[in-house]
């Protein structure tokens, strides 16, 4: 199990990455059929905080390490973070 956090207090922004999350996870379970992730939605500046002071664009948690800051991660980007969360 591999945990996610979405950090954005905008829910259009979390809904985005959602989607991206889901779409590069549908890619890696044709090579880790298992794969399963838990995503949470972190929505308060004081929660966010606890990871960056980014909070109008999104950030993406995995596994309590930070990988991606104010911005929209790409689907490949996502893939390589996955990856190495399963290694």
């Amino acid at each position: 199990m591999i945990n996610i956090k979405i950090l954005s207090y905008k829910r259009p922004q979390r809904y985005a990455v959602r989607q991206t999350l889901q779409a590069a996870r549908n890619e890696l379970r044709k090579t880790h059929p298992g794969l399963e992730l838990s995503i949470s939605d972190v929505k308060t500046l004081d929660e966010m905080e606890q990871y960056t002071l980014v909070g109008i664009l999104p950030s993406l948690v995995i596994n309590e390490k930070l990988v991606c800051i104010g911005r929209f991660p790409k689907k490949e980007e996502v893939i390589g973070w996955l990856q190495q969360a399963i290694e």
